[in-house]
C-alpha cells in the first residue's frame, strides 16, 4: 500500500518534473524568432529563402496578421464549425472574387493541402460517379495515404502499401528542359497533352473522375509548363468529361505574383485548392473552391475538428486583405522581375545551372553535370554550403529529381535583401565549383 508521504512524494515529483518540461520546451522556442525574410537562431541570423516551408509569404511576424490573431486568441481560440459557417463562407466569397470567374463556391473544412486535395478528389468523385485520378510524375499532393498514392513519386510510398492505389494514374510532366518525349517546344504539338489520351484509353480503368494538376509542379523542380499546355489540357478534360482540380497550395496566394497562378496561365480549372500561403505567417490554413455546380458534400463527409477554426480564419483574413492588393501584387511581379534576372545571371555565370525557371518568387536553378544529366550530389553541396558558409536557408527538390535549388523568399522581401540573396548564392555556388 503506498504511503501518504509516498503519495505527497510522487506528486511533488510529478509536479517538478513537469514544470521543468514545461520550462524546457519554452526555453527551446524562445531560442528563434524572425522577422521577414530573416531568422534568428542560436546558431547566428540566416536569411530564409525557403519561407519557413514554403508557407511564409508575409514572413515570420507580419505585424498585421500577428495583431490580428493576438485580438482572437484572447477572446477564443476555438469554436466549433457550426459557429465558424458564416466567417469560412465569407473567405470564400473573398477568396471567390480573386479566383478564374468561373470559381463561384467554395469549401472551408480543412487545414492542410493535403486533405484540401482529398476533398477536390472527393468532390469530382461524388459529382461524376467515377473514381480514377489522373496525376503527373514528379508532382506531390499531399502526404496522407490517399495523396502520397496519386503524388509522381515513389520513395514516398516505401513501406507503405495502403499509400498505393489502383485509382491514381500517373502520365509524363511538361517538363520542357528533359522532355520525355525528346521534342522541343513549341513545335513538340504539345504531345504531354495529345498522350494523355492513350493513357486513358490504355492505361486506365475507363472511370476517371478528375485530373489534379499544380500549375508550377513545386516539389517537383520548380517545373513551369507553358502557356499553351493549359489550353490544351483543358480542351482534353473538357472533351472526355473529366473534372480539373489545380493545386495551388503553394503557387496560391500571390507566390507567383498573381494571387492565383491560374490567372497567370490563364487557366480555368473547375477547383482549386489553397493552404500553405493562405495563413501567411504559417498558421495552418486551407480551402477549396470550385464552380457552383459541384458543390456537392454534405458536412458530414469532409470535416475536422481543427478545419476552419478561428485562428485559421482569422490569419486568413488578415493575409488575403493584404496579398490581394492590386498595388502588393504588382510589386511581387516586379521584384520577381528582378530575382528572375539576376538568377539567370547565375546561370550564365556558371555552367553547372542548365536552367532557370520561375516567376514571381518562385524560382528554381537546376544543376546538372558537364553531360546535362541531374547532378544530385552537387545541387546538395550548394545547399549546405548555403547554410553553412552564407547562413542562407535553401531547400532542394527531392521530390523531382533531386537537382534543383529552389529560391522562394517570403512576398515581403526588400530589394536589398534580394540582392544580398544573390551574393550569398554566387558564393555558394563558387564554393561547390572551383
Amino acid at each position: 500500500m503506498t504511503s501518504e508521504f509516498e503519495s505527497e512524494f510522487e506528486s511533488e515529483s510529478e509536479s517538478e518534473l513537469e514544470n521543468e518540461l514545461e520550462n524546457e520546451l519554452e526555453s527551446e522556442l524562445k531560442k528563434y524568432s524572425g522577422e521577414g525574410c530573416r531568422l534568428k537562431t542560436p546558431e547566428g541570423e540566416y536569411i530564409d529563402i525557403a519561407s519557413g516551408t514554403f508557407n511564409l509569404p508575409l514572413g515570420y511576424a507580419d505585424e498585421d496578421v500577428v495583431n490580428s490573431l493576438i485580438s482572437q486568441i484572447k477572446r477564443c481560440s476555438h469554436l466549433s464549425s457550426s459557429f465558424t459557417k458564416r466567417a469560412g463562407n465569407s473567405l470564400v466569397k473573398i477568396l471567390a472574387e480573386q479566383a478564374p470567374e468561373n470559381i463561384e463556391s467554395g469549401w472551408v473544412r480543412d487545414i492542410t493541402g493535403s486533405t484540401a486535395n482529398e476533398c477536390a478528389i472527393k468532390i469530382a468523385q461524388k459529382k461524376s460517379g467515377k473514381d480514377s485520378v489522373i496525376s503527373l510524375f514528379l508532382s506531390h499532393h499531399g502526404q496522407t495515404n490517399s495523396m502520397t498514392a496519386i503524388s509522381g513519386n515513389s520513395f514516398r510510398r516505401e513501406g507503405f502499401p495502403l499509400s498505393d492505389s489502383p485509382f491514381s494514374l500517373k502520365i509524363p510532366p511538361p517538363y520542357c528542359h528533359r522532355c520525355p518525349y525528346n521534342a522541343s517546344y513549341p513545335g513538340c504539338g504539345m504531345l504531354c497533352v495529345e498522350k494523355i489520351n492513350d493513357f486513358i484509353e490504355y492505361a486506365s480503368n475507363g472511370s476517371i473522375a478528375c485530373m489534379i494538376i499544380e500549375p508550377i509542379l513545386g516539389n517537383g523542380g520548380n517545373i513551369v509548363p507553358p502557356k499553351a499546355y493549359f489550353e490544351h489540357l483543358s480542351k482534353l478534360c473538357e472533351e472526355q468529361k473529366i473534372i480539373l482540380i489545380a493545386d495551388e497550395v503553394q503557387t496560391g496566394v500571390g507566390r507567383t505574383g498573381y494571387f492565383f497562378a491560374s490567372e497567370a496561365f490563364e487557366f480555368k480549372p473547375n477547383i482549386i485548392t489553397l493552404a500553405k500561403g493562405l495563413g501567411g505567417i504559417g498558421i495552418p490554413s486551407a480551402a477549396v473552391l470550385m464552380e457552383s455546380r459541384l458543390d456537392v458534400l454534405q458536412s458530414h463527409e469532409h470535416s475536422f475538428t481543427s478545419g476552419a477554426n478561428t485562428l485559421a480564419l482569422t490569419a486568413a483574413f488578415a493575409t488575403v486583405e493584404k496579398i490581394s492588393k492590386p498595388e502588393f501584387l504588382s510589386e511581387v511581379r516586379r521584384k520577381g522581375d528582378f530575382l528572375g534576372k539576376k538568377l539567370n545571371e547565375l546561370g550564365e555565370k556558371y555552367s553547372c545551372i542548365s536552367d532557370v525557371r520561375g516567376m514571381g518568387f518562385m524560382w528554381g536553378l537546376e544543376i546538372s553535370d558537364s553531360d546535362g544529366q541531374p547532378d544530385v550530389e552537387l545541387c546538395n553541396q550548394i545547399i549546405k554550403a548555403a547554410y553553412s558558409t552564407q547562413n542562407m536557408i535553401v531547400r532542394g527538390s527531392r521530390y523531382g529529381r533531386g537537382n534543383v535549388v529552389k529560391v522562394r523568399p517570403p512576398l515581403i522581401t526588400e530589394d536589398r535583401d534580394l540582392e544580398e540573396i544573390i551574393v550569398r548564392l554566387d558564393r555558394a555556388i563558387s564554393l561547390c565549383t572551383k
